[in-house]
């Protein structure tokens, strides 16, 4: 088969989950033989456009007609089966959906999050969750800012979600939303349900796991407000206060709360900020946890995180909201606390790291639970078929116009 994958890659100064997606999937379709192209644009190279150029990126987010040209150019000559969109944010826009269907190629869309209709995707505002603009214009994004706290930088965004929605329901055969959770609040925003299919994130073998009871609790991921950094200093300032729990916690990752993480960890023994990881250095922190950490208040579409935990056979404490839910089997596979809650989330904590026993059969269940639903060839299984499927649906439907 033919693919070609169309990203907006994140910018590198921050750790990205849709990045590593992108790069995983293409990986897979490669080494099963399948002919996998990219065309892409990328955050980083914003810094290095003129001032005029920097100012005009915000104009390009609703629509960018040059990547409508160069794309439905790159199409005709090469004629891929199927285009796989992921992110098109800030530099790609959805004008990608329209040389599609200048070239009459199939489109396959990935969900990463909800800005089919939430601006900056998250569902939150000022740390609660919010569905103001889910099924209505999008104005109240724009009256709180709720993208960089920044009614100007949000505009483009909620312009972007009013005059491309349409574009997005008529213009892409399949769209894979990452979990269950995802897919019924879409379906219930009113995206085409029959057209909204679940294809969970696989993770790669990882190449280490968990040999014994671990040596830490782990926060792998972006330090931001809706990932919960804050309620984990809380419920480990609780922990702490009560005596701990035997192990450190080991914070790995940067973003906007990176000043307040340095500062609150600094000169403690129970706690250890590591900055941010490379690949490697994630996967061996991960196998020598206790467990993985993901308080998230925002409703996670996935949480690519604790199934990089099942595979290397570590369980996880997670929020109990969002995919959580149906990726963390609570009580088996890992512990899940009532969101947004430092006092329940501190409890799990106690919990998964009391009992070594428990805990490593808890793991090996993640392990199993990862091998049933996440791995590479389960992955790779549900994207062919999804793209089959896309492909039979461009096919009828020209069958149909003839």
């Amino acid at each position: 088969m033919h693919v070609l994958v169309v990203h907006n890659r994140y910018a590198s100064a921050q750790p990205s989950g849709e990045n590593k997606v992108v790069d995983q999937e293409v990986a897979l379709l490669r080494g099963a033989g399948h002919r996998v192209e990219v065309f892409e644009r990328r955050s980083d190279d914003i810094a290095a456009r003129s001032l005029l150029g920097k100012v005009a990126v915000p104009l390009l987010v609703p629509w960018n007609p040059a990547v409508r040209t160069e794309l439905a150019a790159r199409l005709r000559t090469e004629r891929p089966d199927v285009v796989h969109v992921h992110n098109v944010f800030p530099l790609l826009s959805p004008a990608v959906l329209a040389a599609c269907a200048d070239a009459g190629v199939p489109a396959v869309a990935t969900l990463h999050n909800y800005t089919q209709v939430c601006p900056p995707g998250t569902l939150q505002r000022d740390g609660r969750p919010c569905t103001e603009c889910v099924g209505s214009a999008p104005l109240p994004a724009v009256r709180h800012g709720c993208y960089r706290g920044s009614r100007l930088a949000t505009v483009p965004l909620a312009v972007s979600l009013s005059v491309n929605r349409r574009r997005w329901w008529s213009g892409v055969e399949r769209f894979l939303c990452i979990s269950a959770a995802q897919r019924e609040v879409l379906v219930g925003a009113g995206l085409p349900a029959g057209r909204l299919a679940v294809k969970h994130n696989f993770v790669p073998e990882p190449g280490v796991r968990r040999d014994g009871a671990g040596e830490h609790l782990l926060y792998l991921g972006r330090l931001a407000e809706a990932k919960g950094i804050r309620l984990l200093m809380a419920a480990w300032d609780e922990i702490a206060a009560g005596g701990g729990v035997g192990v450190p916690l080991v914070i790995a990752g940067s973003g906007p709360l990176e000043p307040e993480v340095t500062a609150w960890a600094a000169g403690r023994d129970d706690v250890r900020y590591v900055g941010l990881y490379d690949q490697a250095a994630c996967r061996q922190a991960v196998a020598r946890s206790v467990a993985v950490v993901a308080p998230s208040t925002w409703l996670e579409a996935f949480g690519l995180v604790v199934v990089e935990a099942m595979a290397a056979g570590v369980p996880a404490v997670a929020a109990g909201h969002g995919a959580f839910v149906e990726l963390v089997e609570d009580g088996v596979t890992g512990l899940l606390h009532r969101p947004g809650e430092a006092a329940s989330l501190a409890s799990c904590l106690r919990r998964i790291a009391g009992g070594p026993a428990r805990n490593q059969e808890m793991g090996r269940a993640a392990r199993r639970r990862y091998e049933q639903g996440f791995s590479p060839a389960v992955g790779l299984e549900r994207l062919v078929e999804e793209y089959r499927t896309a492909i039979a649906g461009r096919t009828e439907l020209m069958g149909g116009s003839t």
